[in-house]
């Protein structure tokens, strides 16, 4: 508690720590869920990976980019969950030398899944702030973050 005292109180209450902590709640709460509907194979590198690909598939550099992480990283990941058997990685026709990682079956299912997981969150995280704060929350951080919102796809 002396930190709070001791000039450095900007440390614990800065808006970056305060959404980290959140960001860490409401995923913590959305792999919970996930275990509760038997992927308890989910780690929080996976979402950062399916959260980042395109239903229709995505090229390695360009996960590697959203993700804000290196070639190397990111292609670990991907044979994460091509082991768990959520994506495969399959010859681009548009250009024979690179390679899509696309969802396979089971990884639409897993997606489903996390989907819900992630509904549910939401659902428990607006009962607890109430529909007010809940809103304004999601608006600003709707403005704020627009320019950097790696996806193509629309809201």
């Amino acid at each position: 508690m002396k930190a709070r005292t001791s000039g450095t109180a900007w440390r614990h209450a800065n808006i970056g720590r305060l959404l980290n902590n959140a960001v860490r709640r409401f995923e913590g709460r959305v792999l919970e869920l996930m275990t509760e509907k038997g992927h308890d194979e989910t780690r929080i590198a996976h979402v950062g990976l399916t959260r980042n690909l395109d239903v229709e598939g995505t090229r390695l550099t360009e996960l590697a980019r959203r993700a804000s992480m290196s070639k190397q990283a990111m292609g670990e990941l991907v044979d994460q969950c091509t082991e768990l058997g959520l994506v495969d990685r399959i010859a681009d026709p548009t250009d024979r030398r690179a390679r899509i990682v696309m969802f396979t079956p089971a990884g639409r299912k897993w997606l489903d899944a996390f989907r819900d997981a992630v509904d549910i969150a939401e659902q428990e995280m607006r009962a607890e702030l109430g529909k007010t704060t809940m809103d304004a929350i999601l608006k600003g951080l709707a403005l704020y973050g627009a320019t950097f919102d790696t996806l193509d796809d629309p809201i």
